[in-house]
């Protein structure tokens, strides 16, 4: 693990904790594409608000991303990769766009919770994120809706 401030997170995490966490290493993630919005939700999972995040499938594919799975661990960390958290994936679910409801938007905790502020900032982050690639979402495409939950900060 390249990032100090991760590595000294997880080193606290495991002698806090008697678990079986002894194989292999976290991966280190911030959310968002912007310094204001990733500082944002590293506080909003440390405070247990963002329970979930929503990654588009094609923009993963394009990047050559592993899908989350149940039991991933990954270090939160705010936009400068100071860590903040850890965190467990819990359940991830394959959902169209157009299929996204309220439940999912109060998961995520941001803003005010609401479906109309999840569609619209995430329509214009999925606009960001693709047109690096030449392309455009739509509301066909596949959202993957990931759940977790915050297993230490300090």
């Amino acid at each position: 693990m390249e990032n100090a401030s991760a590595q000294e997170l997880w080193t606290d995490f495991l002698n806090s904790e008697s678990n079986s966490f002894t194989e292999g290493t976290p991966k280190v993630i911030h959310f968002c594409d912007n310094e204001k919005d990733a500082n944002i939700c590293s506080e909003l999972v440390d405070k247990e608000i963002k329970r979930a995040s929503s990654h588009s499938l094609l923009g993963m594919q394009l990047r050559k991303e592993v899908l989350p799975k149940i039991g991933d661990l990954a270090i939160v960390t705010d936009w400068k990769g100071v860590a903040q958290s850890i965190i467990r994936t819990t359940s991830v679910r394959l959902i169209p766009y157009f299929a996204i409801r309220e439940e999912h938007a109060r998961m995520e905790g941001e803003g005010d919770k609401s479906l109309a502020y999840w569609k619209k900032v995430h329509w214009d982050y999925y606009t960001r994120e693709l047109a690096e690639f030449g392309k455009v979402p739509r509301e066909s495409m596949i959202v993957v809706f990931e759940q977790f939950e915050k297993l230490y900060s300090k």
